[in-house]
């Protein structure tokens, strides 16, 4: 391969318009030497933002410049809709991957756009409203590879297997961040080719940022002075990021004195991540049309304020008592992990949610009104994990989506509407448990069980799971919190060798073990230990090795 010719200030900050067009013209050789060098298919990353749009509008001139028969390998165009992005820059990147694709095909060139989206059963609704997970924090961000990564992996791992390899392109720049800087410092130190970095991510994939040592201001001066080659407008985009920066202003400029509007950047609306949605406020504030969109600033803050601990479970997802460390007023506490949303703030979240989509239905702009904040797949998972993982067979979201929208939940899923309980039913039930919310909970799991069995040809695994409801379910808050407090104590006894406390612990766990549910636990004595303690002769009396009398009893 012939090196491109590389200005001798590459990597370093360009003080004039001169020194960047130098750079684009070594840049636009390199893009074409390294395109034909193999026959490796190009996946080019692009989210419709001011360094996506550069690197692909480099690419593209490139490609463009070269004779039609050296056009042989395919340019993937990803983009990855979490359908929950700002929904103004959602429409914008949409309407230019539509435009992109017209333009590649009366242009002749090898570029093939692709829009990418969640798998319905990991997307952030289905998360939240479904699964109960909190709004994601930084020591429990859920959401970024569920919503962003793994559909972009996907679809590599796909380009990977029909074809061995892949180059990946990508926007990123060391000017973003020290972070970011450092670590594609680190790569480039591991390059067995020029250009392409290793892709830890993804086996059999190398990385490839033209412009990675390019600055702000760089980006836009370079947007702003080269059209856009596939006839989208780089001034809309301009335009789009200065209506999202706080003071309206976006200066171009040439020099590295006067600040870029750089610092704007676009994510998904409901981003918790981030102590505020600047973006998002700032286009409300300096654009009077774009005011529809403040009920979902609203409800982001609504996500973003402090959870109360009475709509959370005290229990993980599995059923666990995890324990932690608390600092409260200097003092520290060991408490409960607090689990998902119950089942009430699971169901606001869903009301709340279907009243701000159908309010900005009725205030957006005539081509917004079609604006779908939760879809039918996504509700329709919901429903399904509400059901049959969460047992809770009053099925409410129906009744919930007809209270706001006024219309009849229609299910895709076949079968859905063919159930033996449902509201009448959790009604009565909530009538016997009256105020027993841990009762209701074992009860509806049973009852749930034995009907989704019922409807299986074999009913193999009943017994576990059926234990599983009573090893989950059977105990209350207190005495749950209690128990994992001795088996905390009990480990740290272990861990020190406190021979006596080990004893003890074992002793009471062993009994918290066997407490029948909403009674305390009597004093031990001789009789009940004997009782409680199994020999190692005897199998331990659970439902997954109970047998069905008949068959016992079998000659």
């Amino acid at each position: 391969m012939t090196e491109a010719q590389q200005p001798e200030n590459k990597g370093q900050q360009k003080g004039t318009v001169a020194e960047l067009v130098e750079d684009i013209q070594a840049l636009t050789i390199e893009i074409q030497e390294l395109y034909c060098l193999d026959a490796i298919p190009w996946v080019v990353g692009y989210s419709g933002g001011k360094d996506s749009t550069a690197t692909l509008q480099l690419v593209w001139y490139a490609i463009a410049g070269l004779p039609r028969e050296k056009r042989t390998k395919t340019i993937y165009v990803i983009t990855t809709d979490t359908l929950v992005e700002n929904p103004i820059v959602a429409a914008w990147v949409r309407n230019s991957l539509q435009q992109m694709k017209l333009e590649a095909q009366a242009q002749e060139l090898p570029f093939e756009p692709h829009l990418l989206q969640p798998d319905f059963k990991e997307t952030f609704w289905v998360g939240l409203i479904g699964k109960g997970y909190p709004a994601p924090r930084g020591k429990f961000r859920w959401c970024t590879e569920r919503l962003k990564i793994n559909p972009s992996n996907r679809f590599i791992r796909d380009v990977i297997r029909a074809s061995g390899e892949a180059i990946v392109v990508l926007g990123t720049r060391k000017a973003e961040s020290t972070r970011r800087a450092s670590r594609m410092r680190k790569l480039e130190a591991m390059r067995v080719r020029d250009h392409l970095s290793p892709n830890m991510n993804l086996p059999n994939s190398l990385v490839y940022s033209p412009i990675e040592d390019w600055q702000n201001d760089e980006v836009w001066i370079y947007l702003m002075q080269w059209e856009n080659p596939w006839g989208y407008s780089n001034k809309d985009l301009f335009a789009m990021y200065r209506g999202a920066s706080a003071d309206n202003e976006c200066p171009l400029v040439v020099d590295t004195s006067t600040p870029s509007c750089g610092s704007s950047r676009f994510g998904c609306w409901v981003c918790t991540l981030v102590s505020q949605d600047k973006s998002l406020a700032a286009m409300i504030q300096n654009d009077e049309e774009k005011e529809w969109m403040q009920p979902l600033l609203d409800f982001r803050k609504e996500l973003d304020a402090e959870e109360t601990r009475d709509r959370r479970d005290f229990r993980r997802r599995n059923g666990d008592v995890q324990l932690y460390e608390r600092n409260l007023e200097g003092e520290l506490s060991i408490e409960p992990i607090p689990g998902p949303y119950v089942k009430e703030a699971r169901e606001d979240w869903l009301r709340k949610l279907l009243t701000v989509e159908k309010q900005i239905r009725q205030t957006a702009p005539e081509n917004m009104r079609d604006i779908t904040l939760i879809s039918i797949e996504e509700l329709s998972e919901i429903r399904r994990i509400w059901l049959e993982e969460r047992h809770e067979f009053d099925d409410s979201l129906p009744r919930i989506y007809y209270e706001v929208t006024g219309e009849e939940f229609k299910d895709p899923r076949p079968g859905v509407e063919h159930k033996l309980l449902g509201s009448d039913e959790w009604a009565v039930l909530e009538e016997i448990c009256a105020d027993n919310t841990m009762h209701l909970e074992l009860m509806s799991k049973l009852l749930s069980t034995e009907w989704q069995f019922r409807k299986k040809t074999k009913r193999v695994g009943i017994y576990e799971t059926l234990e599983k409801c009573f090893n989950t379910s059977s105990r209350s808050p207190e005495e749950a919190i209690r128990n994992a407090h001795l088996k905390r104590d009990l480990r740290e006894a272990v861990s020190q060798g406190d021979v006596a406390t080990v004893r003890e612990k074992v002793k009471q766990l062993t009994l918290a073990d066997f407490v029948v549910p909403n009674e305390q636990p009597s004093t031990p004595n001789t009789q009940n230990d004997t009782a409680n303690t199994p020999k190692s002769t005897d199998k331990a009396k659970t439902w997954s090795n109970m047998k069905f009398k008949k068959k016992q009893t079998k000659a």
